[in-house]
C-alpha cells in the first residue's frame, strides 16, 4: 500500500500525517495535538481519533507508543499513565478509530524510518538510534534488522535512569547550557557504546533540529554520530511504514 496514516504518540504531543510509504514523504501537512494529562488509554485514544478525523482518514494507520509494545500489548509506560500497562493498544485504537491499526514502540518507529529513508539508509552492521525528548528512546539494528523494545534510555547512570539526566526535558527542567547538557549526553553515549559498539549512532527527536549546538561538543566516542535525516517526522514515517511490514507478514522489521 502506498499511503498510510502515521501517528506518533509522545509524552508531550501527538503528531500525525499521511505518508507515502514508497518514498517516506508526508503527503499532507503534519498536525499535532497536546498529549492529554493524565495520558490514560481512553484520553489518548480520543486524541488519536481526533487526528484521524482531521484527515478524514479511512485507510490503515500505524501508531507509535512511548513504551514497550509486544504483540500489540503495552508492557511499560514511563512517560504516559501507568494504566496503559497490560492494555492491548491495537484493540484500543481500532475500537476508537474504526481503522485497521498497527502499534509499535515510538523509537523503534523512528529508527525504521531512518534506516529506510534517512541517516541509516544503506548502512550495515550495528546501528543505534536514540531519540532525546520527554525521555530517551532507542532503536537497535543489526544489518538492517530491528531488535525491538530495547529501552536503553532506562540504563542507570549515576544512580538514576539515564533519561532523567540526559533527555531534552532534563535539559529544560534544569536550565542546562548546551555544554553542560552535552557532557551528560556524552557520558550516557560512552556507556551505551561500551555495551553495544555501534558503528553509527543517529540522534533523533525534536532536538535533532539543533544538532549543531551539541554534536560538536561530544568527545571520546568511537562511533560516527549524525542527526536524524527525517528529524521529528521519523516516528510518523516509521509508524506508517510498519503497517506495510505487518501486512506483508514479517515477524521482524527489515529495512
Amino acid at each position: 500500500m502506498a499511503h498510510v496514516l502515521g501517528i506518533d504518540i509522545g509524552g508531550t504531543g501527538i503528531k500525525a500525517a499521511p505518508v507515502d510509504t514508497t518514498t517516506g514523504q508526508l503527503t499532507a501537512d503534519r498536525q499535532k495535538l497536546s498529549t492529554p494529562h493524565p495520558a490514560t488509554p481512553d484520553a489518548v485514544a480520543e486524541v488519536v481519533t481526533q487526528l484521524v478525523q482531521a484527515f478524514d482518514w479511512t485507510g490503515p494507520a500505524g501508531v507509535t507508543f512511548p513504551g514497550v509494545v509486544a504483540g500489540g500489548v503495552v508492557q511499560t509506560a514511563a512517560n504516559v499513565d501507568h494504566s496503559w500497562i497490560g492494555v492491548d493498544a491495537v484493540k484500543a485504537f481500532e475500537a476508537a478509530t474504526k481503522l485497521a491499526v498497527t502499534v509499535l514502540n515510538d523509537a523503534d518507529a523512528a529508527g525504521v524510518a531512518e534506516m529506510r529513508f534517512g541517516a541509516g539508509r544503506g548502512i550495515g552492521g550495528t546501528v543505534l538510534l536514540l531519540t532525546f525528548g520527554t525521555g530517551i528512546g532507542s532503536a537497535l539494528f543489526t544489518d538492517g534488522v530491528l531488535v525491538p523494545n530495547t529501552e536503553f534510555g532506562h540504563i542507570e547512570i549515576r544512580g538514576k535512569d539515564a533519561e532523567r539526566r540526559a533527555s531534552e526535558l532534563a535539559r529544560e527542567e534544569h536550565d542546562l547550557s548546551w555544554g553542560s547538557w552535552a557532557g551528560r549526553v556524552d557520558e550516557y553515549l560512552s556507556h551505551v557504546e561500551s555495551l553495544l559498539s555501534p558503528g553509527l549512532i543517529i540522534i533523533g527527536g525534536g532536538i535533532s533540529r539543533k544538532a549543531d549546538k551539541f554534536l560538536p561538543l561530544l568527545t571520546g566516542l568511537r562511533a560516527k554520530i549524525v542527526p536524524a535525516g527525517l528529524q521529528n517526522d521519523a516516528g510518523i514515517v516509521g509508524a506508517a511504514f510498519s503497517v506495510d511490514a505487518a501486512t506483508a507478514g514479517h515477524a521482524t522489521v527489515h529495512v
